[in-house]
C-alpha cells in the first residue's frame, strides 16, 4: 500500500478547514478564512506563509507573479475560495498554479457553499 504524500500535513489542513467552517460557516469574506487558516495551521505547529510571491517564468524570464493564499511547510500550497460553487475554470486555474509553482501538493478549499466545504487535493 502506498503512503499518501505529506499525509500528516494534509490531515491537519483538512482538520483546520473543518474547524473554521464549523465556526464561520459561509458568512465571511476570503480574507477572514485566510487569516483563520493561517493561525489555525500555526497553532498546530506548521510553518505557514501568507501570500508568498512565486515567480512565473517562460524561457528563463520572469513573465508574472503568482500569489497563493497559503504555503505550508515550504511544500504545500493552499488556495481558498468563498463561492456558492467552484467552477471548472477555478479548478483549471488551480491546477495550472500548482503545476507552475514547483510545489507537489495543493489544496483548493471552498468555504462558500451553504451545505459544507469542498476540499480538492491535487498532487503534481
Amino acid at each position: 500500500m502506498s503512503k499518501l504524500l505529506y499525509e500528516s500535513e494534509s490531515y491537519i489542513i483538512r482538520g483546520v478547514a473543518y474547524d473554521i467552517y464549523k465556526k464561520f460557516r459561509n458568512r465571511h469574506k476570503e480574507k477572514v478564512y485566510q487569516s483563520a487558516f493561517y493561525y489555525g495551521l500555526v497553532n498546530k505547529g506548521l510553518k505557514t506563509e501568507k501570500e508568498k510571491r512565486i515567480e512565473v517564468n517562460f524561457d528563463g524570464r520572469k513573465v508574472g507573479t503568482y500569489i497563493p493564499d497559503l504555503i505550508v511547510e515550504d511544500k504545500l500550497m493552499i488556495e481558498l475560495k468563498v463561492k456558492p460553487e467552484i467552477t471548472s475554470e477555478d479548478i483549471k486555474q488551480f491546477w495550472y498554479y500548482l503545476k507552475n509553482s514547483g510545489y507537489k501538493v495543493g489544496f483548493l478549499i471552498n468555504f462558500g457553499r451553504s451545505d459544507g466545504i469542498r476540499i480538492i487535493r491535487r498532487v503534481h
